[in-house]
């Protein structure tokens, strides 16, 4: 059997990225390539020697260029260009869970600390105010009253990030003292976990507690309808418990699995690198032919 020529894309090896490593390496059907981005070089001629790219990349403008130019080389990627264009940006995803009905927070956007505070009384207090881009719960806030937004968007008007810029203000949401995270493969929900802490925020990132959460039929629909929304192959979906039932808040492209894995049964590195497997034997690698100079043009006296 022919090895698959698997490439992973990182640049901090977490406990994710070394069990990745180490599930690829003992596999006979799987040839691992790894793939520091900070020591990647591409030339916009090269055609890659991989089969698929695996994107651990913590970056998200790295992992962008790094998935545009691998797939304009033919090469399949997991997860793509276009899904982490929309997963690693907050109001891309709220608008694509809102447009396929997914239950989502409201959301309302603005470009300016006025007009923002204008969206954030017509909405009503509390509400979150979050940056598009970004993950473990950092830089978010809970307002509380109009004292409290005019000094955190006078704040982050003079935060030199362009997407500081952008206004991405989130109803609260009153849930119990946890959320859920659940991980999607190749279109199967393949486990759940509850994140349970005293504070607000339940990110495992800010401490807090995995417990085992039952994929109920509910939390499976909704999960792979946001996962197909967003265009993803591996995911982690983020959702929390309401009185109408459940919303999702969130998707994560480059899933982190550390804190939830003594919560699932299932074996996610192995599963992950299934699917990647799996992608490459369906979708096996086409070449593309280098781009020819064109023909210089020469002027006649």
């Amino acid at each position: 059997m022919k090895k698959v020529r698997l490439g992973i894309l990182f640049s901090r090896l977490r406990l994710e990225e070394k069990l990745l490593f180490e599930e690829a390496r003992k596999r006979k059907d799987v040839e691992l390539v790894p793939i520091d981005s900070r020591e990647l070089i591409i030339s916009l001629d090269e055609h890659p020697k991989l089969d698929v790219l695996l994107d651990r990349e913590i970056s998200q403008s790295r992992a962008l260029y790094a998935l545009q130019l691998f797939e304009d080389s033919g090469v399949k990627t997991v997860n793509t260009f276009e899904t982490v264009r929309i997963g690693g940006d907050k109001l891309l995803t709220s608008k694509v869970l809102y447009d396929a009905g997914v239950p989502t927070p409201n959301v309302k956007v603005a470009f300016t600390k006025e007009s923002a505070l204008g969206a954030i009384e017509e909405m009503g207090y509390p509400v979150v105010l979050k940056p598009v881009d970004g993950s473990w719960g950092r830089l978010m806030a809970k307002i509380e009253n109009r004292t409290a937004a005019e000094a955190i968007l006078e704040h982050k008007a003079h935060l030199s990030s362009y997407y500081h810029t952008v206004f991405y203000i989130q109803e609260y949401v009153k849930k119990p003292d946890r959320d859920i995270r659940a991980f999607v493969i190749g279109g199967e929900t393949i486990g759940a976990a509850y994140r349970a802490s005293d504070h607000w925020l339940t990110n495992a990132a800010r401490g807090a507690r995995t417990v085992p959460c039952p994929v109920t039929p509910e939390l499976n629909d909704l999960c792979l309808r946001a996962a197909k929304a967003v265009g993803g192959q591996a995911l982690a979906v983020d959702l929390m418990e309401t009185e109408n039932g459940l919303t999702v808040h969130e998707v994560n492209c480059a899933m982190e699995f550390k804190a939830s894995m003594q919560s699932i049964e299932a074996d996610i590195p192995a599963l992950l690198l299934d699917y990647c497997v799996k992608v490459a034997q369906e979708n096996p690698v086409k070449t593309k032919p280098s781009a020819k100079p064109k023909e210089k043009v020469m002027a006649h006296a």
